[in-house]
Parts: C-alpha cells; structure tokens; sequence
C-alpha cells in the first residue's frame, strides 16, 4: 500500500528521483518510446525552464484512489527503470484524481461536425495571432524550414491550433493528468499508463519536479503541447543551450514541431490536400476511418470523382468527406496530411491546420503587399 504522509516530507522528491538508479540514461542511449515516436537522448545534467505559464487548476481534491494498480505501476518503475520505492509512494500520495479531466475525454472537440470543429479554429482572433507569432520569429523559422523542409505556416497553425501560439497551454498538473487518466480511464489506460512512465523518466532525465509541470487535461505540455513520449523523442534545442524548453521559449517549440513532423517522413515542397467532386454515391464505397493514402488519382475515376486541379494519375491520395450543414465537403489528403495526423490522429485537427495555414499564408501575404 501507499504510505501516507505529510505534504512537507515530499521536499527533496526530485532528488530522491534522480538519485533513485546507480546510472542516469546515457546521451547515447535511446529512450523508450511509444509507437510512430523515434526514440531520442537529452542531456544528463539539462537544466529546463520550469512551466510558469498557468497555474494548476483549482479543484477539489480527490485522493488517487486504484492503490492496486498504482502499486504495481511503482512496482513496474522500480524493476524496470530502477526508481526509489518509497520515494514514488511519497510522490502518488501528492497526486490526485480530477473527475473533469475524464468529463472532458467523454466529449473531445473531434467528435464535432466538421462545420462546428471549423469554427473553433478560423477565427480572426487566430489569424491575427498567428500573423504576429510567425512575424515574431521569423528568422527562427525561416531556419527551421530550410534546415527540416516543413514550412513555416504548418508550424505556426500548429501551434496556433494547439496553445494558440501559447496563449492556452493548459491548467492541470501533468502528473494528475496522466495518472487520473491510466488509472480511472479504462479504455485508454494502457496509452496513458505508458505516458506516465516516460513523464517520471522525463523528470529524471530533464531535473524537473514531477510535481510542477503543467499542462492539458490530456497531459500535454508545452506551446506545441507534446506528449511525455514526445517531449523525450522529438523535443529540440533549437539554441543548443542544452535545454529543451518548450514552454517558454518559442524557438524551442518550432524545432520541436519541426522535427516531430520531418522524422515522420514530411514530404518537402509536396501538397497537403486538394478538394474534390463527385457525382452520384459510389465514391462513398471509398470512405472509410482509416488514415493512410490508399489510392490515386487515375482510380479514383471510376468512383466519379473529380479534383479541382490538374494531378498527376498515380499520386497516392486518400478521399475524405468533412460534413457540413448542407452535404459534406470532399477532399483528397496526400501523405502530407497522414503526416499531419501522426501529431493528432484526427482528420478533422488535420483540415483544420491545413486551413489556417492557408489563411496565415494569405494573411502573409496581404501584408506584405501592403505599402508603407
């Protein structure tokens, strides 16, 4: 069982953590993962800016409860990566369960029409934003793209999508997050449970209180809100300063979405989706929940589907119908937009930051042309 104790003794628990194993995790040595993540190092003595931006949300607190399978988690820390027993019973009687954060998993933004998802994200207000984030570090990512070949208006809506170039950044403690969510979340528990494990190695690694990260109510962190899993394979230090701080440092962020989409095989210079028609029903025999381009233009054919462009007959594309109030829109996704997905595997959170990037690059370009 967990061992209570008084608030005051859990002084010191970060250096409890990191002292837990005879080694720290060598620069050399690959981290564990979580699928479509490629592992990375992190400095052993990194020292990151701590999360200042939101404070944790106020609620009433819950104990943690499940003390089986918090049990057998610290078990599984303690034997496979080498942590303090007692140190981690300290820190889970810290931890509480936020019942809102399971109210709002029941109700994702995703599982909106794609006409009300829309709304959420083409607003003026993140337009504008948007301008003056990429008119703030332009340089920045200008370098970025040339160095990673992902242009810079994907990496601003991003952002822009997520945090709302940081302005939103989230207001739960990441381990309460995470461990309200591997713990009272059944059906995802295996997914967070495994996020939980690389937050603890996070900390370890990067000398953070597991304490006082603060994030989303998913357990994301930071301007481009990344995952545990995440933050340790594809966080960058854009500066080499040896940190990777992706909540206050806005270079930091870019390279990190940068390098998340490049190493999941970013096309440079190719589309992202072409709209398209169709006449009759048959193309609805295409549609399906899969992801992935699954077939070409020159096939698509003999469905009586159209784009609205002049392609080429084998370019891969996936069609993809995106409801609206009168019939739905369609589109064709290439393997830009399957990248998009791997950072959230939605179509819908796709579309939406393929068209704010549109309107940042139209926005761009407006004021470019102005005089002065």
């Amino acid at each position: 069982m967990i061992n209570k104790i008084k608030a005051s003794s859990l002084i010191g628990i970060t250096g409890l953590i990191l002292c837990s194993c005879s080694t720290l995790p060598d620069r050399t040595k690959t981290a564990a993962a979580t699928p479509d993540q490629e592992p990375a190092t992190i400095e052993q003595n990194a020292r990151i800016a701590r999360p200042q931006a939101n404070q944790p949300e106020q609620a009433v607190v819950t104990p943690l409860g499940k003390p089986e399978l918090v049990n057998a988690f610290i078990k599984k820390m303690v034997t496979k990566h080498h942590f303090d027993e007692p140190t981690l019973n300290q820190l889970f009687n810290s931890v509480s369960m936020q019942s809102k954060i399971i109210d709002s998993m029941n109700r994702p933004a995703e599982a909106m029409p794609w006409h009300k998802y829309r709304k959420i994200f083409m607003t003026e207000a993140r337009i504008d934003g948007g301008l003056k984030f990429w008119q703030a570090n332009s340089e920045t990512l200008r370098k970025v793209e040339q160095q990673t070949g992902v242009p810079a208006e994907i990496i601003v809506s991003i952002i822009g999508v997520e945090t709302q170039y940081g302005s939103n950044k989230g207001s739960y403690r990441v381990i309460d997050a995470l461990s309200t969510l591997a713990f009272h979340y059944p059906k995802r528990s295996p997914f967070f449970t495994g996020e939980l494990e690389q937050f603890l190695l996070l900390c370890r690694e990067e000398n953070m209180d597991p304490l006082k990260p603060v994030g989303s109510y998913a357990g994301a962190m930071g301007l481009p809100q990344f995952m545990p899993s995440s933050y340790r394979s594809f966080a960058a230090d854009f500066e080499n300063d040896r940190r990777r701080d992706i909540w206050s440092n806005p270079a930091d962020a870019i390279a990190s979405v940068a390098n998340y989409l490049a190493k999941h095989k970013w096309k440079q210079g190719q589309a992202i989706a072409y709209q398209a028609t169709a006449i009759g029903n048959k193309h609805k025999t295409l549609l399906n929940s899969a992801l992935k381009t699954d077939t070409t233009i020159g096939k698509l054919k003999a469905y009586q589907v159209q784009p609205l462009a002049t392609l080429p007959a084998n370019l891969p594309v996936k069609l993809m119908a995106f409801e609206q109030t009168h019939g739905d829109d369609l589109w064709l996704g290439l393997e830009n937009f399957f990248v998009i997905t791997r950072y959230n595997h939605s179509p819908l959170y796709a579309m939406a930051v393929f068209q704010l990037s549109q309107a940042l690059t139209n926005r761009q370009e407006v004021t470019r042309s102005k005089p002065f």
